[in-house]
């Protein structure tokens, strides 16, 4: 199973473009409470949505807006759900999730950047069968293994990744069980430095020197545009590639 970006890596991506986090967060939590009613209790991707946007301390005023545009009480624009698949240079699969009220625009940007960096936008189907969608429950390194283990276990997890290079550990579970893994993990102390239901590749394909150096420009073009939710990829990259 391949690794996702590092905790440090995510983290840092959220401090320095807080204003755009926010943004994709609440079209994310209107699309959720759409779909699924304007409780949280009862819709667990909104509840994820929620304590997506509790974790960059975002205001509940903001979020219970966002929910009543989506449920009609205020309003607000409609959002659609897109995605898009590629390769990056050097074969890198990349799946690129968007929600957009322009699905004309939103192309034309993804295909853009996949042009400007070396890389190819691909037909549906592509690529997402080297995929797997996953909740993940992340801690730094430095975290009690042993305890977050049995907790995990105990919780019904599916399976606990220790990575030795940096002794970070990820807790994966599937996405229907992953909001009751989380609040039994919470409920025993081990709260997560980055909790979310994401796609995981089944393989990593290593990438080195300038091509992945075009990876990693291509993964934060993307990362940047507006109607982009979320990135995923198969790219396993060294120090080298942030160069």
């Amino acid at each position: 199973m391949g690794r996702g970006p590092s905790i440090e890596a995510r983290k840092n991506a959220v401090d320095a473009q807080r204003g755009k986090i926010f943004t994709k967060i609440v079209r994310e939590i209107g699309v959720a409470a759409r779909a699924g009613g304007g409780d949280p209790a009862g819709n667990p991707r909104l509840r994820s949505a929620v304590d997506k946007a509790l974790a960059v301390n975002m205001s509940k005023d903001a979020i219970e807006r966002a929910i009543k545009k989506a449920t009609g009480e205020l309003e607000g624009v409609e959002y659609e759900e897109v995605r898009y698949e590629g390769y990056a240079p050097g074969g890198v699969a990349v799946i690129v999730d968007c929600l957009t009220d322009n699905k004309v625009r939103t192309v034309a940007d993804v295909r853009h950047a996949f042009s400007k960096f070396g890389g190819n936008l691909g037909t549906e189907g592509s690529v997402s069968f080297m995929f797997k969608k996953l909740g993940v429950l992340s801690f730094a390194g430095g975290a009690d293994e042993e305890k977050i283990t049995e907790a995990a276990i105990d919780a019904g997890a599916d399976d606990v990744v220790v990575y030795p290079e940096d002794g970070a550990i990820d807790v994966l579970t599937s996405p229907e069980a992953f909001a009751d893994v989380k609040t039994a993990m919470e409920a025993a102390g081990l709260k997560a430095d980055i909790a979310e239901v994401a796609l995981r590749a089944d393989n990593d394909s290593p990438v080195a020197g300038e091509t992945a150096q075009q990876v990693v420009k291509l993964l934060r073009w993307l990362e940047d545009l507006d109607d982009v939710q979320s990135v995923a990829h198969n790219a396993e990259l060294g120090a080298d590639a942030y160069a």
